[in-house]
């Protein structure tokens, strides 16, 4: 898995898009049973809803659509946490992968949070 350059690091874009492909070869490197099937499924919308609900609010129409926006990414990460963690129990065999993309799904929420922070508070 690639990490994020320091070129990159200040991408918001490209991070996120980074992390919902991290996330989709993880999920393709393991074996679809009855355990797991929903969780990829849910994991893999969540990474990928990150991203797309950023660069919807870089466009937004105004400041009330851009925190709305950010809040809508913000919790589509928590929500990427929350199956990784699951993901995690069901294949301790991936948890260096998964702790590495935890990582940066933890260090984006930061960022989205301290966005939408400093967002409400102008």
């Amino acid at each position: 898995m690639q990490q994020v350059t320091n070129q990159n690091k200040y991408n918001l874009e490209e991070r996120t898009a980074k992390l919902a492909e991290q996330v989709i070869l993880l999920c393709k490197s393991i074996k679809l049973s009855a355990y797991n099937r929903r969780t990829i499924e849910q994991l893999i919308a969540s990474s990928g809803s990150i991203g797309a609900n950023y660069c919807e609010a870089n466009e937004s129409e105004s400041k009330k659509d851009f925190i709305h926006k950010i809040g809508i990414a913000k919790k589509e990460i928590k929500e990427s946490m929350h199956w990784l963690r699951l993901l995690a129990t069901i294949h301790p065999e991936k948890n260096t992968e998964i702790k590495v993309i935890w990582k940066e799904t933890k260090e984006l929420l930061l960022i989205f949070s301290k966005i939408k922070s400093s967002a409400t508070k102008q």
